[in-house]
C-alpha cells in the first residue's frame, strides 16, 4: 500500500493556528469576565485550554518548521 506524503506547511499551519486560537481564547476571556490572574481556582479550566491550545501550538510548530 503507498503511503500519502502529508505536506508539512499544511501540519505548520494547523498548529499556528491552534497557537492562535489558544491567544484569542485568553484574551478574549480576559476581557469578558475580568480574569486575569492564572492562580485563581475559579477560573482552572479556562486557563488550561489555554495552555493546552499555545503548548500543542508551539510544540507542532517547532516540529513542523522548515
Amino acid at each position: 500500500m503507498a503511503e500519502v506524503a502529508f505536506p508539512r506547511s499544511a501540519a505548520f499551519w494547523f498548529y499556528a493556528l491552534a497557537f492562535l486560537a489558544g491567544i484569542l481564547f485568553y484574551l478574549t476571556w480576559g476581557f469578558s469576565y475580568g480574569s486575569w490572574n492564572i492562580l485563581k481556582p475559579e477560573w482552572v479550566g479556562a486557563y488550561a485550554v489555554t495552555i493546552v491550545l499555545v503548548g500543542f501550538g508551539i510544540v507542532g510548530m517547532l516540529l513542523y518548521r522548515k
